[in-house]
């Protein structure tokens, strides 16, 4: 039986697969979500998929936190049409699943948190800097193995939540260092982990839990 969570919607260039978490007390007789949380995963022509574990923690905690969790499937993985663009279409595809969950009820308020993994920190950094131009706010960033010094991360907000595993063996933590320096950003490291964050994702999920506000 199909996943009801998971579907299609039409993106600029075909249909792009989605999986939506709602917070389980949202309904039609309770509250409206706290807000809705778009979620980025690691490179698609590396394996990358929206299933991937590190992107599941992100929704999962997210949601937990009172966020309806959207992620989406990048160009050219699963059922997502297009090719890979390099990051650029990619923006574009999630524009179009931003305006797909706004238009739901009980999300179409409240406030915007973009949280990405690996090549899915690129991809949303610079759809924050979108995003700010067209005078739509993001409340706040969430990147875990930030791509710093493999792709062009954007320069992001102070109150950004940068966190990366101490042996990330894909995206060396001295350059996620240099990217951050200039900006004064912390960086929060998980001892041992690497870039996956293998048996250290529940500290991922309580980093961010503790680390959150309004």
């Amino acid at each position: 039986m199909a996943d009801p969570k998971k579907y299609l919607i039409d993106g600029p260039i075909g249909k792009i697969e989605i999986t939506v978490d709602w917070p389980p007390e949202t309904g039609a007789q309770n509250p409206p979500a706290r807000g809705v949380a778009l979620i980025a995963h690691p490179h698609p022509l590396l394996g990358g998929t929206m299933d991937n574990k590190v992107a599941h923690t992100l929704a999962r905690t997210l949601m937990q936190l009172g966020y309806v969790a959207v992620r989406s499937n990048f160009r050219g993985v699963g059922r997502t049409e297009g090719e890979h663009d390099h990051g650029h279409g990619e923006q574009d595809d999630l524009l179009a699943v931003l305006e797909h969950i706004r238009a739901q009820p009980l999300c179409a308020d409240g406030p915007l948190v973009l949280a990405g993994f690996s090549f899915g920190t690129f991809v949303l950094s610079h759809l924050a800097q979108r995003l700010t131009q067209n005078n739509i706010q993001v409340q706040r960033l969430v990147l875990v193995g930030t791509a710093a010094g493999r792709w062009a991360v954007a320069p992001v907000p102070e109150d950004t939540i940068v966190i990366h595993g101490e042996q990330d063996e894909t995206i060396p933590l001295t350059a996620v260092f240099d990217w951050a320096r200039p900006q004064e950003l912390p960086v929060t490291i998980i001892p041992g982990a690497d870039h996956f964050f293998h048996r250290k994702l529940h500290l991922l999920k309580r980093i961010i839990v503790e680390s959150w506000r309004v």
